[in-house]
């Protein structure tokens, strides 16, 4: 009778970790994918290619998803259809990204892996294989849609928060300690923008601090949810209104502004981060108005969320990119 009763509880044991040992083996190929396609950042584009010696786009996602047990077809445009579509705003890292009219031909013409963080990696015929931004001047005005070839359930606090996402540390730290919260189905939204007033009630979650006056800007009354946050962060001076009286909170906030806002809340700019002759990103010059606090993203990044030739100033800062700059400055010594 005790050897039945074993047999059976280890049989429940047994189909109890089912579940979580299929969920492990998604998280570990997307994190696999996104680790292999960064292993060859610089190696050469060669048309045709479908090795380590040079790769073309499809080449290379057809290379990398091999190496995960993926088999793909071998171009973009039948790529394109081998898994399950799904829309930009819910992108998750290991999805396909396909672009259009990159040879002034129509179709898909080009393919990529997202990374997270609105980034992709692909095979480029100018720099081979690198990392770019979806809002970028090119790709942006050319992108085709998206695919998923790797199912499950991804891993963390979110279930649009893989593991395998360079802010996954960030967000998870950052939610632990109350500074960042998801939403009511469970998700974290990454790619979603940062409104100025999001920004100053996230930071003064770090700082907690209490405003002398509330009656600062004209768009902000007493009643708005983020009123006590904005004064704050006003008296401060981490974040100024406009020349009309307005702090328009509901406006989004660009990556050179969350630089300049992320410097001054946390002092950075006293730390020497910024030194002139300094310039990690090819597209921020010495003269730009927020070169300095630019470069202090840079320096301060221990996540690789930051990392590249170029930083995008003028596009809009998503929550996991905010977060993760929160979170480095955080962690400065």
């Amino acid at each position: 009778m005790r050897q039945r009763f074993t047999r059976i509880l280890m049989i429940g044991l047994f189909l109890a970790l089912l579940p979580f040992q299929s969920v492990s083996a998604a998280g570990t190929q997307q994190e696999d994918v996104i680790r292999i396609a960064k292993s060859y950042i610089g190696v050469p584009y060669k048309y045709g290619g479908t090795t380590p010696s040079g790769f073309d786009c499809s080449g290379f996602i057809l290379f990398v998803f091999e190496k995960v047990g993926i088999n793909l077809p071998r171009v973009s445009a039948d790529q394109y259809n081998a898994g399950t579509k799904v829309s930009k705003a819910d992108l998750q890292p290991g999805d396909l990204v396909f672009f259009e009219k990159t040879y002034n031909k129509a179709g898909i013409t080009h393919s990529g892996v997202y990374i997270g963080n609105n980034e992709f990696i692909s095979a480029t015929s100018s720099k081979g294989i690198k990392i770019d931004s979806l809002s970028s001047t090119y790709w942006g005005p050319k992108y085709y849609g998206a695919t998923r070839v790797i199912t499950g359930s991804p891993s963390g606090e979110f279930n649009d928060v893989y593991t395998s996402s360079p802010s996954y540390t960030a967000i998870a730290t950052l939610t632990k300690q109350g500074v960042i919260q998801g939403f009511g189905d469970g998700t974290f939204r990454p790619d979603a923008n940062v409104t100025r007033g999001q920004a100053a009630a996230i930071i003064n979650r770090v700082l907690n601090k209490q405003p002398a006056s509330l009656n600062y800007f004209s768009d902000v009354p007493e009643t708005n949810r983020f009123a006590k946050d904005i004064a704050v962060i006003k008296e401060l001076g981490i974040i100024d209104g406009f020349p009309d009286g307005t702090f328009r909170p509901n406006d989004n906030m660009t990556k050179a502004q969350m630089a300049v806002i992320v410097e001054r809340a946390f002092n950075l700019q006293d730390k020497a981060f910024a030194a002139a002759s300094s310039h990690p990103y090819s597209d921020v010059g010495p003269d730009y108005w927020a070169h300095d606090a630019i470069v202090t993203m840079s320096k301060i990044d221990t996540t690789t969320v930051f990392a590249g030739d170029r930083y995008y100033a003028t596009s809009q800062a998503s929550r996991s990119i905010y977060t993760t700059a929160i979170y480095n400055a955080m962690n400065v010594k």
